[in-house]
């Protein structure tokens, strides 16, 4: 074993969330980060992704706080046309990579330990344990070890199916339908979220039919409008979508009226009108995919696959045919996890969980400066109680009344707040550039009118 290292702070996992928080961290502190991973470069689920997958939101609000990511273009064609440059999985990780090698690593208070595990002993030390060599290491934590992973969920590209492929069917991961040797007859996507929306979409982007595409949607979901999330000359409709939603909570008699206002004003989207969505979380579409998407008339809706046989897909409650000519594109794997909540805030333990509605960076990103600069952990845990992840419907209204509440509270301390009111990957950050727009003045006003309603009313629609 090595010599111990000692470090003020031990992140494990250089994902989005890591990243994120180390930069907030370093730059509000003169902490020692010591950052392990068990993957080769930092990046997180951005390693392992299909080659297609792009963010669903703009770059202007991802990455860390400290480094832009992408150069604020516009795209001018295709499907993204008129949205701000939306990154892909390549240039996600470069930047990354960047971050590390050119932001972090400089300091000198950083020490960086790809392709390891972490793990903690029976007596309570933390050791790092390289898989190339089989060297492990001891590392001293003066402070807190940060635990990034207690939500990592499971992407197809690295998890097996969750159901049952039987001998000579074709069934590959979203991403190996870009490897293809050889066409084939149709197309089987399996899934409901993300992932096999991208697959969808980048299928009939290149020349696959829609009459060759069957998709197996165990659940229907609702989709943010991508045209209600732009930065830039974007902010006004960002912030008047802000107005809608205060609005619509305020009036809403039911979670599903909510969700019905903010369809017809064109802020969530769905790809079946006549289906009612049971899942939401929180990822973006244009109106541009949403209609190419819809072209598929073969959608199949009998619950979740429980087995793929050479020739018919079986569900709990009956099966459909295939056949040996078929790919099977499985885009169903667990994402995110939800295991109990636990407090962020530990006397050495910090634990990475999303803390009210919005894009992930950003809160991950205050939680760093929330560490370095409030010492009391009783405060930080009264500051900052953990949510899960959403996944139905209810989960982003109980989010949107997180996002409500601790913006309320930390006002109470001028050095988060105005770190969080200056921040890009605050969405919110640049609106002030916008302030003689008509939309920001009209919005403002309905914020002033609907306010307290919309807090008031969603304690009771959750109730």
């Amino acid at each position: 074993m090595h010599e111990p290292l000692e470090t003020d702070y031990l992140v494990v996992g250089t994902g989005a969330a890591g990243m994120a928080f180390t930069d907030a961290l370093l730059s509000h502190s003169d902490a020692t980060v010591t950052l392990v991973d068990r993957r080769h470069a930092p990046g997180g689920h951005w390693i392992d992704a299909y080659p297609f997958v792009r963010l669903h939101q703009p770059s202007a609000f991802y990455g860390v706080s400290s480094a832009p990511l992408g150069v604020g273009t516009v795209d001018r064609s295709g499907l993204h046309a008129g949205f701000h440059e939306q990154a892909g999985a390549d240039e996600l990780r470069a930047y990354y990579g960047h971050v590390m090698d050119r932001h972090f690593l400089p300091t000198g208070r950083v020490h960086y330990h790809p392709c390891s595990d972490h793990a903690i002993g029976p007596d309570g030390r933390h050791l790092i344990a390289s898989r190339l060599t089989g060297a492990v290491q001891e590392v001293r934590v003066r402070r807190k070890w940060v635990d990034t992973g207690y939500l990592e969920g499971r992407i197809p590209a690295t998890s097996p199916p969750p159901f049952a492929v039987d001998d000579g069917v074709r069934c590959v991961a979203a991403g190996d339908i870009t490897r293809l040797a050889e066409p084939p007859e149709r197309v089987v996507v399996i899934g409901s979220g993300k992932t096999a929306l991208d697959t969808c979409v980048w299928l009939l982007s290149h020349g696959v039919t829609a009459s060759a595409i069957q998709w197996v949607r165990p659940r229907e979901g609702w989709w943010l409008n991508r045209r209600f999330n732009q930065p830039g000359e974007g902010l006004p409709d960002f912030f008047a979508g802000v107005g809608l939603q205060f609005k619509a909570m305020a009036q809403a008699t039911s979670v599903d009226d909510l969700f019905a206002r903010l369809e017809a004003d064109g802020y969530f989207l769905r790809v079946d009108t006549t289906v009612t969505p049971t899942m939401s979380r929180g990822a973006m579409v244009s109106e541009a995919e949403l209609a190419l998407l819809r072209q598929i008339g073969d959608v199949v809706r009998r619950g979740h696959v429980r087995r793929i046989a050479r020739d018919r897909i079986v569900f709990d409650g009956g099966s459909v045919p295939t056949s040996p000519g078929t790919l099977h594109v499985h885009c169903a794997a667990v994402g995110l996890a939800r295991p109990p909540l636990r407090p962020i805030f530990e006397t050495d333990r910090v634990t990475l969980q999303p803390l009210f509605w919005g894009f992930a960076c950003f809160p991950a990103a205050l939680l760093g400066v929330i560490e370095a600069t409030i010492a009391d952990t009783g405060e930080k845990k009264r500051l900052c109680p953990p949510i899960r992840y959403w996944d139905e419907p209810r989960d982003y209204l109980s989010s949107y009344l997180a996002l409500m509440a601790h913006e309320r509270a930390r006002a109470a301390y001028p050095t988060v707040a105005a770190w969080a009111k200056g921040t890009r990957l605050n969405p919110m950050s640049g609106l002030g550039a916008h302030r003689q727009h008509p939309l920001v003045a009209q919005t403002w006003s309905e914020l002033k009118q609907y306010g307290a309603a919309a807090a008031g009313n969603l304690v009771r629609l959750l109730a």
